[in-house]
This record gives structure tokens, C-alpha cells and sequence, in this order.
């Protein structure tokens, strides 16, 4: 199992290889086209990029390049998935 800790006071377990944007939901992140696109869903990370999946292109067309494991890195939650771990992410 890996964990969400979102705004440094909700945490969220969930399974490993699960897609987040279930979770970032219900937390209230908003949602819009939920394929990349329209960028309504941006989280920043502030800890644990690597337990997230690679960039996917709809990410890159859109954030641009970044390094996964950055501190500060943007991500689109209706695209990651957590591989394992623990990631920070504020909204």
C-alpha cells in the first residue's frame, strides 16, 4: 500500500498501481476533462515524485519537461498513478 498526504494534514492510503485521481477527488481537487488537456487538475509535489509513474505525454505537452524527483514538480492528477510509497502533493 502506498499513502497520499495532501496539504500536510489529510492522508489517503491506497493501493499500489492505483491511479490518484480518485483519491485527489475526493479531497477536493476539481476535475475538468480528465484526459491531460485542460490542466484544471495541477498538483504540485513536494515530496516522494519517484512513488509516482513517469510522465505521461499529455503531461509533457502540457507542463512541459520537469524532473520527476524535484522538489516543486507539477503533475496532473487525472494522469498519475502511485507506484509505492509515500508522496506529498499540495493544491
Amino acid at each position: 500500500m502506498a499513502k497520499i498526504i495532501f496539504n500536510e494534514d489529510e492522508e489517503v492510503i491506497i493501493p499500489n498501481g492505483e491511479l490518484i485521481k480518485e483519491y485527489c477527488e475526493n479531497v477536493g481537487i476539481p476535475f475538468a476533462c480528465e484526459e491531460g488537456i485542460c490542466g484544471t487538475c495541477v498538483i504540485e509535489v513536494e515530496e516522494g515524485g519517484e512513488n509516482l509513474t513517469d510522465f505521461t505525454q499529455e503531461e509533457i505537452d502540457f507542463l512541459g519537461e520537469q524532473d520527476i524527483s524535484e522538489e516543486g514538480c507539477e503533475r496532473l492528477a487525472c494522469q498519475c498513478k502511485i507506484k509505492s510509497g509515500t508522496v506529498r502533493v499540495r493544491f
